[in-house]
């Protein structure tokens, strides 16, 4: 599988881009299982390839000292998911795209039930 450049891709919001993980059309005894078996699954999983800005909040309320400078940039709740991450998804939530012949899915953040990170910082979860 050849990996598509995704800096063409503009996340927005708390919309992450998912590529979805190849599923097997078996079950593990080896028999085939029909296409709508698998569609009607309700979790998926995929891999995180782009995260968008976050949760958009409003501008702080203005304030009375003239010394303090305005904020006119949108300012953003990160969101918890990250490039690399193993997304475990709400399927019927996802938005599914094709680019240049892949298969992509447009998630929003609260969809996501759970991410699975191979290089987790311990110590930031310990303090």
């Amino acid at each position: 599988m050849t990996m598509i450049p995704t800096d063409k891709f503009i996340v927005v919001g708390d919309r992450v881009l998912i590529r979805p993980r190849s599923s097997d059309d078996r079950t593990k005894s080896g028999i085939y299982l029909p296409p709508g078996v698998k569609e009607k699954e309700k979790i998926q999983t995929g891999y995180v390839l782009k995260i968008g800005p976050g949760y958009p909040v409003g501008p702080p309320p203005e304030s009375d000292e003239p010394w303090k400078e305005d904020i006119s940039v949108p300012q953003y709740i990160p969101l918890q998911a990250r490039v690399g991450d193993l997304a475990i998804f709400m399927q019927n939530s996802a938005y599914e795209i094709e680019y240049d012949d892949e298969n992509y899915l447009i998630v929003p953040h609260a969809a996501i039930l759970l991410l699975v990170r191979e290089e987790d910082d311990l110590d930031y979860y310990l303090k």
